[in-house]
């Protein structure tokens, strides 16, 4: 069995890292550069980069920013925010992400997925869903969680396999910020439909949280920020919990200070 994944993510707002509660009632959590040389150290297996207000206020992803923390870290690194075209893709990638995130540009233009998996890889391709329970269905929602799409998340979802993502980061609205545990049910749902991996996003608040998302809605990764940007959960106590519970996870030999 592949390991599975802790990943950090960095919500950006005017360079800083912030944190809120169902996409709103942001607070400040810090330097992202800080926070992403200090996850590196701690063992965490991947990175996110989110630039949550990009496309809300129709501008690019902060490319500076992305190249100062690239420079930071070595493990891998993914940004999402505001990317619309394979060519700023491509800007992205130079400035050292080793994948993208695409929620907004690709509701609006599928067809992204497709030229952007032939031009870098599936793997560098990731399918960020905000995904917000309306009636009986989940709902894509964009723009930072602001405007509903009217789209059934699962059948997107599904959708953005076919077009050729390599990822789901699957974000549950409902879930975010809250510490509540993730959306299993949503999680399961998901996985039933598709065979590529997917990241479980918005719930995090127990180290049980995380081993559920796993074990019980199938996720290949657990991505967290406000219990790790405020030390409330250490990386490798997580991991160790993880193992402890039959997980298979990925330590590092080394932990920096």
């Amino acid at each position: 069995m592949l390991t599975k994944r802790i990943i950090p993510c960095l919500d950006i707002k005017d360079g800083r890292t912030v944190k809120g509660v169902n996409f709103i009632g942001l607070r400040d959590a810090g330097d992202p550069i800080e926070l992403a040389r200090r996850y590196t150290n701690e063992g965490a297996d991947e990175l996110v980069f989110l630039d949550i207000t990009a496309t809300k206020e129709k501008r690019r992803t902060l490319v500076k920013l992305v190249e100062d923390i690239a420079r930071e870290i070595s493990i891998p690194f993914t940004v999402g925010g505001g990317i619309k075209s394979v060519d700023e893709i491509e800007e992205i990638l130079k400035a050292g992400a080793d994948k993208v995130s695409l929620n907004s540009a690709i509701v609006r233009n599928p067809d992204l997925i497709t030229r952007a998996s032939d031009a870098f890889g599936s793997q560098a391709v990731v399918a960020a869903v905000d995904a917000k329970k309306t009636g009986s269905h989940w709902e894509v929602f964009v723009k930072g969680g602001s405007e509903p799409t009217g789209l059934n998340a699962l059948e997107w979802i599904k959708r953005t396999q076919e077009l050729g993502a390599g990822e789901i980061l699957l974000t549950s609205m409902d879930r975010d910020g809250t510490k509540s545990g993730f959306d299993l049910e949503l999680l399961a749902e998901v996985n039933k439909l598709i065979t590529i991996p997917v990241i479980a996003s918005g719930g995090a608040g127990t180290i049980q949280h995380c081993c559920d998302a796993i074990q019980k809605g199938k996720a290949d990764a657990v991505l967290a920020a406000s219990i790790f940007h405020f030390r409330e959960i250490e990386i490798q106590t997580l991991k160790k919990r993880m193992a402890d519970a039959g997980i298979p996870v990925r330590f590092v030999t080394e932990i920096l200070d």
